[in-house]
């Protein structure tokens, strides 16, 4: 049986697109027959070792986290130390073939020192916001600052696996002479699936928006605000997930007169998303930057149509005129014509959900992310008991079933 080791500070219920990922992965190695334990953050109430239902072991080190939607630099690199500390005797019991590290910094220093310390090969899992170049508030001095640190990491691997096309792009304009591959992310396509029995009409007549996501300037929540203040449509949008920018954006809205029609609602647990997914009727991406999105994935699985930008990462889950609308980046004009054409036309935003809908079932499967990250590194090639096509077969058809 291959046992891997999968190191991310964040894993539900803390974090948001990464740590569910790496949820999701870690319940397919399981199904697999992969043995998987996972080395996460601490948080108040949650035990410090765990077994789900699906035989994934949970360790949770020390460190300074204190909210459950994100983590600041600081709380990172508390993580890495700890990380440091802990992770090489969680190594020696556990006795892993293989580790992942889900970014590159603040986990992969743990996953190079078990390397040194036990001989056990690790691959590196790029998720956006840890490769040099990718725009985020606040990380441009740290990735100066840590790209000799993020660059001998990644040489050092024995792969490099970034989400998208676009973020592998980058990772090697960072690093040209290391080999990046892809693994796209996935979708539970039964737990995010469209309503049951939609609404034959809308609700007061209103296209109802929906955005996932942490509120940074990243996300583009603020060109929402200034295309639906452009709008006579009657529009509303449910604003789900917190952060920095979330004064800033209320602060907005109000100013804009859309207090009455902008619901902030705070960070979701992950139990809670699928059904304000079936409350909305599109879906609205307008992300300045992006790994491969998870929340783009889910409201396509929703059977939302989808407007977003065309960056990296959404150009390769939305297709444009046919499952959504891809736009330039800040074109807030252009945004609100996609908004107004969505509200003038159900039929549109239902056909365009359910393409979308189909696109996500017939390419995006969890158990095929699983299998080619089990198949990564040389230590657990020789325990696979399918090939990674049988396995993307096997997933594909799994979320077909009803």
């Amino acid at each position: 049986m291959a046992r891997l080791l999968l190191i991310n500070y964040e894993y539900p219920p803390l974090g948001g697109g990464a740590a569910n990922a790496t949820a999701n992965t870690a319940r397919e190695l399981a199904r697999m027959g992969v043995a998987v334990c996972v080395v996460t953050s601490a948080f108040a109430g949650l035990p410090a070792r765990e077994t789900t239902a699906d035989g994934v072991v949970i360790r949770r080190i020390p460190t300074l986290r204190r909210r459950r939607d994100r983590s600041s630099v600081v709380e990172m690199l508390a993580f890495l130390a700890s990380s440091l500390l802990f992770t090489p005797a969680i190594a020696r019991r556990w006795r892993p073939d293989a580790t992942i590290a889900y970014f590159g910094l603040p986990c992969g220093p743990a996953a190079w020192l078990i390397r040194v310390l036990c001989g056990v090969p690790y691959a590196v899992s790029l998720r956006g916001g840890d490769v040099p170049g990718f725009l985020y508030d606040g990380i441009s001095l740290y990735h100066r600052l840590a790209a000799p640190v993020i660059g001998a990491l990644w040489r050092r691997a024995a792969a490099v696996v970034a989400n998208s096309d676009g973020l592998a792009a980058l990772a090697r304009r960072f690093a040209p002479d290391v080999g990046v591959r892809v693994v796209p992310n996935g979708v539970d396509t039964g737990l995010f699936r469209p309503a049951e029995a939609p609404e034959a009409e809308r609700k007061d007549g209103r296209l109802r928006l929906l955005i996932v996501g942490r509120l940074v300037r990243q996300k583009g929540v603020d060109c929402i605000l200034e295309a639906m203040a452009r709008l006579d449509a009657p529009v509303s949008l449910r604003v789900v997930g917190d952060g920095g920018a979330r004064e800033e954006l209320e602060r907005q809205a109000a100013a804009l007169g859309l207090s009455g029609r902008v619901a902030f609602v705070g960070w979701a647990a992950r139990e809670e998303l699928p059904a304000a997914y079936r409350a909305a009727d599109a879906f609205v991406f307008p992300s300045r930057d992006e790994g491969m999105p998870n929340v783009v994935l889910e409201a396509m699985a929703s059977g939302l149509p989808v407007i977003a930008t065309d960056i990296a990462g959404n150009r390769e889950l939305v297709v444009d005129g046919e499952t959504g609308v891809l736009l330039a980046t800040d074109d807030v004009p252009a945004l609100a014509a996609a908004i107004a054409r969505l509200a003038a036309d159900p039929e549109l935003c239902r056909r365009f959900g359910a393409a979308g809908r189909r696109r996500v079932v017939d390419h995006y499967s969890w158990a095929a992310v699983a299998a080619a990250y089990r198949d990564l590194v040389p230590g657990t090639r020789s325990h696979a008991r399918v090939d990674g096509a049988a396995s993307y077969a096997a997933g594909a058809a799994e979320d077909r079933r009803p």
